[in-house]
C-alpha cells in the first residue's frame, strides 16, 4: 500500500495527482505574466453645472411678411402663395387689414388660414 504524506514542497496538488493516479507528478509553475499594455487614465468627467432653471425659453417668433410692402418673392415663401397669387396680392394693394385679402377675394380661406399668423398689414403714417 502506498502511503501518502504531504509533502511541504509540492503541497496538495501532488498528493492529489498522487491519489489519482497520474502519470507525471504536477509541478508548480510560476504564473505568466501578464501582458503589458499601455491603457491611459480614463478622462476626469466635466465638473457638473448647476441645473438651469426649467421654464422653457420663449420661441422666437418669425418676421410678419408685410402685404404692402413684401417683395413678390417674400411673398411666394408663404404656404399657398404661388408667382401668381403674389402678383394678385401686390396688385390690391394697399390693405388697411390682412382679412382684406378674403374679402376681396384675393386668396380661398383655406390659404388665407394657413398664412394669416404669417402676414401683416401694416398702414404708411
Amino acid at each position: 500500500m502506498i502511503q501518502i504524506r504531504p509533502l511541504a514542497r509540492f503541497g496538495r496538488a501532488l498528493a492529489a495527482a498522487a491519489l489519482l493516479g497520474a502519470a507525471a507528478p504536477v509541478l508548480a509553475q510560476a504564473p505568466a505574466p501578464a501582458p503589458t499594455t499601455t491603457t491611459k487614465p480614463a478622462p476626469a468627467a466635466p465638473a457638473a453645472k448647476p441645473a438651469a432653471p426649467t421654464t422653457p425659453a420663449p420661441a422666437a417668433k418669425p418676421a410678419l411678411i408685410d402685404l404692402n410692402s413684401a417683395t413678390k418673392e417674400e411673398l411666394d415663401t408663404l404656404p399657398g402663395i404661388g408667382a401668381a397669387r403674389a402678383e394678385a396680392i401686390i396688385k390690391g394693394r394697399p390693405y388697411r387689414g390682412k382679412d382684406e385679402l378674403l374679402s376681396k377675394k384675393i386668396v380661398p380661406s383655406n390659404v388665407y388660414e394657413g398664412i394669416k399668423d404669417k402676414v401683416v398689414a401694416r398702414q404708411k403714417t
